[in-house]
């Protein structure tokens, strides 16, 4: 399936949906509830069994992602502030919270995601600092967008996941 081309067309989250999905270890989808299904304009059938990136927006800096996977990795939950595409090119926004899925043995078996309608007044303080983040990675690579966004956080003394819980209470 080709990617679309991006669009300038943006959907809302309304305030009580919740855009859930589970991925397997390696990022392929394997539940989608129906919110997230009609917010993303795939059918079921054609989320089920893709890589969960099948909704990943250009715009988006590679450095959240890289983030997000470290601390999932390491069996810790992550909230970050995502652009998305739908099907169709278009965009919307999204506050995740994505958390491991452990066995009776505490290993990990899959990942759980849960999406809400991100606050607009932490949009307003994301959406610049993500194209500052997109910006120095197209001019000097992810190491450089990386070390940009450390330096942010350590000034601010908080965490990625601190930070973005601080500024959905905003």
């Amino acid at each position: 399936m080709a990617q679309p081309l991006p669009t300038s067309r943006e959907t809302t989250v309304q305030q009580d949906d919740f855009l859930v999905s589970k991925t397997d270890t390696k990022g392929r989808i394997t539940y989608a509830n129906p919110s997230f299904i009609k917010m993303t304009g795939f059918s079921e059938a054609e989320l089920l069994g893709k890589p969960h990136n099948i909704v990943r927006h250009p715009a988006m800096p590679k450095i959240i992602f890289k983030l997000l996977w470290e601390e999932i990795l390491n069996k810790r939950e992550i909230f970050a502030y995502v652009q998305n595409m739908s099907k169709d090119g278009g965009f919307y926004w999204v506050y995740a919270n994505v958390t491991p899925s452990f066995d009776v043995r505490g290993s990990v078996i899959g990942y759980y995601s849960v999406r809400r309608k991100p606050n607009p007044k932490a949009l307003e303080i994301i959406k610049p600092l993500y194209e500052k983040l997109l910006s120095i990675e197209k001019s000097s690579g992810i190491e450089a967008s990386s070390k940009y966004l450390d330096e942010l956080l350590k000034e601010k003394g908080v965490s990625y996941d601190e930070f973005s819980n601080n500024i959905q209470r905003l």
